[in-house]
């Protein structure tokens, strides 16, 4: 047996079988809800990944640890089969009240038929977990409860990432944890074992969650509404359990109170631990912390000033108050909207120059190391760092010895310029699958319906992991090409492209596609 096909078959069995028991958990909800024919359903989707996953792991337990390249493979196969494995609870009980008894579970709705599509559940479940938040439903809220909280939780766990979990279920000491928590495109520790790393991200995690709930709820918000929009508010998911996301509640007050809990999210999470232990320095000196409320300060005044002098709304407060959430929204790549009906004015009907200044914060998207999607503001700083480098090398003589200096790092030259080529080359990616991902919807939506900034702000929603929807994506409005497109920007969007091309091409190349 190729060793490395048994070193990424272990560690993919021990992802699988972590999803198959977050599923036993959720057997929770149709029990206190009494959706009691669900439980079937979401017992055989349980069941399935935990079979696969352990025959795997057994099979291949006695596996090398994993190298880098190994890390990357695991990590793209592994969030693919998450996709795949999290849709059955979607599929299974759309299915079971498709064929099931009279008068035993709900009448069929077509929110929920929606989901007898196997692409649809996909969808759904890829969405969830890479926290994108585009969704396949036309009401979440006739989706049965036991839905609603699979929605939130695949949001919540795919926050702060799967391989995360498993390693911090696992507690497998060396360099195979720490390899793999890095393939999830993260780097920073908050202590030297990887093991205790992961369980205090979780710890930071849980005591935000259970804070956003108590937020929500004391705001006005109705408690399983405050449960889950603060799952997915703090995860950057932006998945609701009402139709038209937050503004359903159409609260002030419950908007500026989501506000901070997607800022939240989009901190890192080092960043967290240092200034819960009272390092509050760390809110100003910490470069990522610092441009996330500079920059999403910046942008929410420009669109405050684009809605309000130049588009649809009459009175200052108005504009403030939907223009910061919407951007704020975008840029922590949540996706939760305010504007989405006549009285709010759609987000798919703002300015066009509006909705771009939206798309340039779901491109930038938070900080490295949390749970925000987009290029990350520390690859951006280090592009705008660099470039301003290289033009200034031409005024200093040859002999010179220069530093870059990075949110505390003096790099050589040497760095630099590694540190300039990893971030150019993910931004040239992401503009690159971003063009692609465009011109293939525009190849296959009616070509009246929806203008270029309309289709180029969905693509950017799909592959910064955000959320927020100009009317494109929905079961029968998406085409299944497009559909399949927003699979795979979602897909690499959420593991920041390199570990899924690595994959490709380790596949191609073994069989026989590369010399």
């Amino acid at each position: 047996m190729n060793r490395s096909v048994a070193t990424v078959g272990r560690d993919l069995g021990r992802i699988l079988e972590a999803l198959g028991g977050l599923m036993c958990v959720s057997l929770v909800v149709p029990v206190v809800w009494r959706e009691y024919y669900a439980l079937p359903a979401l017992l055989i989707s349980a069941a399935i990944p935990l079979v696969a996953g352990h025959i795997l792991y057994q099979t291949f337990r006695e596996a090398d640890a994993p190298s880098r390249l190994h890390g990357m493979i695991v990590a793209a196969l592994g969030w693919a089969s998450v996709g795949v494995f999290g849709s059955l609870p979607f599929l299974l009980i759309a299915w079971s009240v498709q064929l099931g008894i009279p008068g035993f579970g709900p009448a069929q709705t077509a929110t929920l038929a929606a989901f007898t599509d196997p692409l649809n559940a996909i969808f759904e479940s890829m969405s969830g977990f890479t926290g994108t938040g585009l969704t396949m439903t036309d009401n979440e809220e006739v989706l049965p409860r036991t839905l609603q909280w699979w929605r939130t939780f695949t949001e919540w766990v795919g926050g702060v990432g799967v391989i995360v979990l498993t390693t911090a279920i696992l507690s497998r000491p060396g360099s195979g944890s720490l390899t793999l928590y890095e393939s999830e495109a993260r780097s920073e520790k908050i202590h030297p074992s990887i093991v205790s790393t992961v369980r205090t991200i979780w710890w930071i995690f849980i005591l935000f969650t259970f804070v956003s709930i108590l937020a929500l709820w004391l705001a006005g918000m109705p408690i399983w509404g405050a449960i889950n929009h603060a799952m997915t508010g703090l995860a950057t998911g932006g998945f609701s359990i009402t139709d038209n996301s937050i503004a359903t509640y159409d609260s002030v007050a419950i908007d500026f109170v989501l506000i901070p809990i997607m800022l939240l999210g989009s901190i890192a999470f080092p960043v967290h631990y240092l200034i819960l232990q009272g390092d509050l320095r760390n809110f100003y000196t910490d470069l990522q912390t610092r441009w996330v409320f500079g920059y999403m300060g910046l942008g929410s005044a420009l669109l405050w000033g684009f809605l309000y002098f130049g588009g649809p709304y009459q009175t200052p407060f108005a504009a403030l108050r939907y223009g910061l959430f919407q951007f704020v929204s975008a840029a922590t790549c949540t996706g939760f909207q305010t504007a989405v009906d006549s009285t709010n004015v759609a987000l798919g009907r703002w300015p066009s120059y509006a909705q771009l200044t939206v798309t340039f914060g779901m491109f930038v998207g938070g900080a490295a190391g949390s749970t925000a999607g987009g290029i990350k503001l520390i690859r951006g700083l280090t592009l705008s760092k660099g470039i301003r480098y290289y033009i200034a090398d031409v005024f200093y003589p040859e002999t010179a010895v220069r530093r870059l200096n990075i949110n505390g790092r003096r790099l050589n030259e040497e760095e630099a310029s590694r540190e300039f080529m990893e971030a150019a080359i993910i931004v040239v990616l992401w503009i690159t699958f971003l063009v692609v991902g465009t011109f293939v919807l525009l190849l296959t939506l009616p070509p009246a319906e929806y203008s270029l900034a309309n289709v180029v702000f969905e693509v950017a929603s799909a592959q910064g992991n955000v959320g927020l929807s100009s009317g494109i994506t929905g079961p029968e409005s998406l085409p299944t090409i497009g559909k399949v497109t927003f699979l795979f920007n979602m897909w690499i969007g959420r593991l920041e492209i390199i570990p899924v091309l690595v994959m490709l091409r380790s596949i191609f190349q073994r069989g026989g596609m590369y010399s």
